[in-house]
């Protein structure tokens, strides 16, 4: 007898779990008495009948429909199995996480700016996250209509609007259009609670946006870099480290070789070079104040000692303080 009173009873679970699934919808299917519902950790059931919401059941694991689920249903708390009638309602599987999905622009976005009278074709990518936060609204827009629900389409409905609104915050105030990166934070933050406006009928949030790069035309790129190391050759030692890091990064510098040996010595006579000139450059700019005067007389500076020889008439003096020629005063 035990086989044949619950032959009809089914499992009332989600089927097709994928991880970029949003929802899934058991449905078209009668609930017989006896059946179990099996929630998983990390998902959500919610029993609908004719679009309403008869329940919520958000902890994981297995239960009796007819004796744990029927009795907290809203309208249906009071239903009876019959012998062949089971109880037809529809259960909806909500993914509760916390999706992250990349993104970038498919095409450059053109930003106004007066430097190109075209605008500023700029290319970006980054992440945004999102989540399930209202499930009437959810099925009421969505479930309502579809069986179940991805990630991508929340990508392609995000992405749709995501140059308008990198424009958009791209241009908000003056940004600089050549270091956008600086501005990464704000720009990302704006575009959040717009996404956030985008899909909150829906029945969703966003709960983070990110950019994580800005994307120049090569040409413009280029002179990003040539004016960068521009500044950086005013610190010759900064410039050449950087310049033999990049060397021995890149492998057209290696130890032990001829080429590393001559690149190692041309560098250490730039070095010294680089370094004498600043030494001269320091003497030269030394204050006067701080240089040792000279004598005058250059007698003076030997204690008062009399000259070898007369300055007036270059007789040689062996010590007389006037000459013996010309009476010129020796000391």
């Amino acid at each position: 007898m035990g086989f044949f009173k619950n032959q009809f009873s089914n499992v009332v679970e989600w089927e097709e779990f994928r991880d970029d699934m949003i929802f899934w919808k058991w449905s078209n299917r009668e609930i017989k008495k006896g059946s179990k519902l099996i929630i998983r950790s990390g998902q959500d059931a919610i029993f609908v009948n004719n679009g309403k919401i008869e329940g919520i059941f958000q902890n994981d694991g297995e239960y009796n429909i007819d004796s744990d689920i029927i009795p907290f249903l809203s309208t249906l708390k009071g239903f009876k199995f019959g012998f062949n009638s089971g109880m037809r309602v529809e259960v909806l599987f909500v993914n509760t996480k916390e999706f992250t999905v990349k993104w970038g622009t498919q095409n450059p976005v053109l930003i106004p700016t007066p430097q190109l009278p075209g605008g500023m074709p700029i290319r970006a990518n980054g992440t945004f996250n999102f989540k399930v936060n209202d499930y009437v609204m959810l099925i009421d827009k969505i479930a309502g209509m579809k069986d179940s629900y991805l990630v991508e389409d929340i990508k392609i409905r995000i992405t749709s609007v995501l140059d308008q609104l990198l424009m958009k915050w791209i241009s908000r105030e003056g940004k600089d259009m050549f270091n956008l990166q600086t501005n990464a934070s704000e720009i990302a933050r704006g575009i959040r609670e717009d996404l956030d406006m985008e899909v909150l009928d829906k029945g969703m949030t966003i709960t983070g946006f990110q950019v994580m790069s800005f994307n120049y035309p090569q040409e413009i790129q280029d002179m990003i870099t040539k004016t960068a190391s521009h500044e950086m050759i005013g610190n010759l030692q900064k410039y050449q480290q950087v310049s033999m890091t990049d060397a021995m990064a890149s492998g057209k510098l290696h130890g032990g070789g001829t080429a590393s040996d001559m690149a190692g010595m041309m560098m250490g006579m730039n070095v010294a070079n680089e370094m004498m000139k600043n030494m001269n450059q320091n003497l030269n700019q030394k204050p006067a104040v701080e240089r040792e005067p000279e004598p005058a007389n250059p007698s003076a500076s030997q204690g008062g000692s009399k000259p070898k020889f007369c300055p007036n008439c270059g007789t040689k003096n062996e010590g007389a303080n006037f000459c013996p020629n010309c009476g010129q005063k020796l000391s």
